[in-house]
């Protein structure tokens, strides 16, 4: 039986040559703050509700658990966008049955308030907003931190960051990362999970192994400077539709590359996942074999994890770097499922040191 030994590799820079900012994050709560941008306004009528809460300090899963003791439905009931950071500062909306309005109040702790609602049509589902918005504190950076971020900020700004998957994504020292190579190997069991929290691990920990494979993927891409380069059988995605395709035409696809229009892509295995060809499939090939799995083994957890394609650079919007008496201030805006712990990472660069 394989053994969980993969050693995630450090994860490549943008402009590896430009010196950090150092710093640290999340010293005080309100040093970072993120405001969920909805995908829609709900409509005003309905038989769902959608609430916009403020967290702070509160896990996106004890949130759920306690909105589901206080309203009195189940967990399946709650619609949720994406998941927030714990020690953080964060707006976002979740939606429940209409008929908990009355009971709204009893929501409300010293760590979570309500801060507005309206009815809606729809239940609020994963992937149903259009980014985020955050203002993040960077506290003890040297003297010229700022001219080093804005040396950084540069090729940032021109040419989007690398779409890494931040930390979180694998859980405490990797744990959540080794239970999903543990069940797609089979040396656990969906039934070994507590039944309470089974699917929930499930999405988690597969999510997780499809975020490991995501990383390697770009960081070689990288280390190759095959980031900017459109290769034979990638799959590339429309900027403005999402609609993906296969490269055929090398110069007239690189072309609409440098312009915006289309992006790469890297994979997150499933069985529904549009597969790469030639050269490009050769390479996500390659990253499989070192993991010692393959992708018919994500077919049995289709249900949590069917496979897509990410980009594998992001642009970011909005960006401006200020000084502030306890450090630098960065604000931006980032599109959904987009970290932007990785985009300070670019800029801090601690693990360098």
């Amino acid at each position: 039986m394989p053994e969980f030994q993969i050693s995630r590799r450090s994860l490549p820079f943008l402009s590896e040559e430009l010196p950090g900012i150092g710093g640290v994050l999340k010293t005080e709560l309100e040093d970072f703050q993120v405001d969920e941008i909805p995908a829609y306004p709900p409509c005003g009528e309905g038989e769902h509700l959608f609430v916009q809460i403020e967290k702070r300090d509160v896990s996106s899963e004890l949130l759920q658990t306690h909105l589901a003791k206080s309203l009195g439905i189940h967990r399946g009931d709650i619609g949720v966008a994406g998941m927030k950071d714990r020690r953080a500062v964060t707006r976002q909306f979740i939606s429940v049955p209409a008929n908990c309005t009355d009971r709204l109040a009893e929501v409300e702790t010293d760590a979570i308030h309500v801060l507005d609602s309206c009815r809606h049509t729809n239940k609020l589902k994963t992937g149903h907003l259009r980014g985020n918005r955050f203002s993040i504190l960077v506290r003890d950076v040297p003297d010229d931190a700022l001219d080093r971020a804005l040396a950084i900020a540069k090729p940032i700004e021109q040419l989007g960051f690398p779409n890494y998957f931040g930390d979180q994504r694998f859980g405490h020292e990797g744990k959540t990362l080794e239970l999903g190579f543990d069940l797609l190997t089979g040396r656990k069991k969906p039934r070994d999970l507590s039944p309470s929290r089974r699917r929930f691990l499930l999405r988690l920990s597969i999510s997780a192994m499809q975020s490991g494979l995501f990383n390697d993927v770009l960081a070689e891409r990288i280390e190759d400077e095959l980031l900017q380069k459109v290769l034979p059988g990638d799959v590339m995605q429309v900027v403005q539709s999402g609609g993906k395709f296969v490269v055929e035409d090398l110069e007239s696809e690189q072309t609409r590359f440098e312009s915006g229009e289309i992006v790469t892509t890297g994979p997150m295995f499933g069985p529904k996942m549009h597969r790469p060809e030639g050269v490009a499939g050769e390479r996500e090939q390659r990253v499989l074999d070192r993991w010692n799995v393959s992708i018919d083994q994500f077919e049995r957890y289709s249900k949590v994890a069917s496979g897509t394609r990410r980009p594998l650079i992001v642009g970011v919007e909005n960006l401006s770097i200020e000084q502030e008496p306890d450090g630098l201030r960065f604000q931006f805006t980032l599109p959904k499922g987009t970290y932007a712990t990785m985009l300070l990472r670019e800029f801090m660069r601690n693990e360098d040191e």
